[in-house]
């Protein structure tokens, strides 16, 4: 179950809302048995034919000759020479690599492992013929060396293939870590609470490491958006994306730090300004960067869709030009962390926006971009009511329009 809030639907309100592979160990293999090829039982055969198949001119057996022995010791010599070839060209395939303490793992599996920081080539090397990534140190050092590879190659958690190509695997450690067991992907419209319960099951740091380290006082010198955040929380700031983090050790810090740069390359990135400016004249409302989060949290908890977005932020300044309480449900929904009820309603909290006029202290959520646009660039309605159904939204302009829309859509 996700996170957004509901409401029974026969309550008339007027606002609804919806709730919002390592490979571990030694994979063996048996070895490939050896034996003696056709070809050479059919030159034993030969041989042991020329050895004892001779006959005169006319007809008459002679006397076996002493000198045939000659011959007889030639083929053996030939056939012990063979075997001798051939097991040297089977010794490699049969025996783990040199210097390897564990039997090969079969060419093309996926195996996961860790270049420690400060590892040389010769370090490298021994790492991956371990894990069964390369057979021969020699033939890998050797592509190191012809791509000045020497001092490039990054440490980190690679996913790799065995038997591959020596070029290309030199080119991925060059590049740096590609281990999905570095990677988080944050949903959009989670709360931090939530984001916190993402990211230990993915990345093992445990909820409340990250929620102590997630206080805006933490970040505000690096990031000076944070500056009006309320109550030293980065609720709405921790950009929903996939994350990979590879490349060393993965922290608290590292994951915060990481979204809250998203959060600046990807929402104040957007023209604020005007959009503000366009707001203040249509509406009245003068509206900071941190309000337009706010809001953009709550039509991100409302919204069915992302034509719902644009007509959602338009109910939400049309009320607020004309003085009326935002009437969300989803901004006590991220009180309770459940339904709202009706009690929940008359709970006087300052995330009771039947109670409060205006915004929510802080976002209720990490809004997703379409959210944030929608904020930026309300559609242009007269409606100031919407009933959400299971699937869809009907906008109303008057309370009588939208009373009757609840009572077609619920049968009352």
């Amino acid at each position: 179950m996700d996170e957004r809030s509901t409401r029974g639907n026969s309550r008339p309100t007027p606002y609804g809302a919806r709730q919002g592979s390592k490979a571990s160990g030694v994979v063996r293999h048996s070895a490939v048995k050896g034996g003696v090829s056709s070809r050479t039982a059919q030159m034993t055969r030969r041989a042991s034919a020329h050895a004892g198949g001779s006959h005169s001119r006319g007809g008459h057996a002679l006397p076996r000759r002493r000198r045939g022995a000659l011959p007889l010791a030639l083929g053996s010599l030939a056939v012990v020479a063979l075997l001798a070839v051939a097991a040297i060209a089977l010794a490699p395939r049969l025996l783990p690599p040199s210097g390897s303490g564990t039997e090969p793992v079969p060419a093309g599996r996926q195996v996961t492992v860790n270049i420690p920081e400060g590892s040389g080539a010769s370090a490298v090397a021994q790492i991956l013929q371990d894990a069964g990534i390369i057979g021969d140190q020699t033939a890998f050092l050797k592509e190191v060396q012809a791509q000045g590879a020497e001092s490039s190659m990054k440490s980190g958690t690679y996913d790799l293939i065995t038997g591959g190509n020596v070029r290309e695997l030199v080119r991925t450690l060059v590049s740096g870590p590609n281990s999905s067991s570095s990677r988080v992907t944050v949903a959009e419209g989670l709360t931090l609470t939530r984001t916190a319960a993402v990211v230990q099951d993915a990345l093992g740091i445990s909820s409340e490491e990250f929620l102590a380290q997630a206080k805006a006082s933490n970040y505000a010198g690096d990031y000076p958006f944070l500056a009006d955040a309320q109550d030293d929380s980065l609720e709405g700031f921790l950009y929903p994306s996939t994350y990979d983090l590879g490349g060393g050790e993965v922290t608290a810090d590292t994951v915060i730090r990481a979204m809250l740069d998203q959060y600046r390359a990807n929402v104040l990135s957007l023209d604020l300004g005007s959009a503000k400016a366009s707001i203040r004249d249509r509406y009245g409302v003068s509206m900071s960067d941190y309000d337009i989060l706010k809001l953009a949290s709550i039509i991100e908890k409302e919204a069915l869709n992302d034509d719902d977005r644009y007509k959602i932020a338009s109910v939400m300044y049309n009320r607020m030009k004309a003085d009326m309480a935002l009437q969300s449900d989803a901004t006590m929904g991220y009180v309770t962390g459940a339904a709202v009820t009706a009690d929940d309603l008359k709970t006087d909290s300052p995330y009771n926006t039947y109670l409060h006029k205006g915004l929510t202290p802080t976002p209720i959520c990490a809004p997703s971009l379409a959210s944030v646009q929608a904020a930026l660039n309300p559609a242009d309605t007269g409606y100031y009511y919407f009933w959400i159904t299971d699937s869809e939204h009907i906008f109303s302009e008057s309370y009588e329009d939208h009373q009757s829309a609840i009572a077609n859509s619920t049968g009352a």
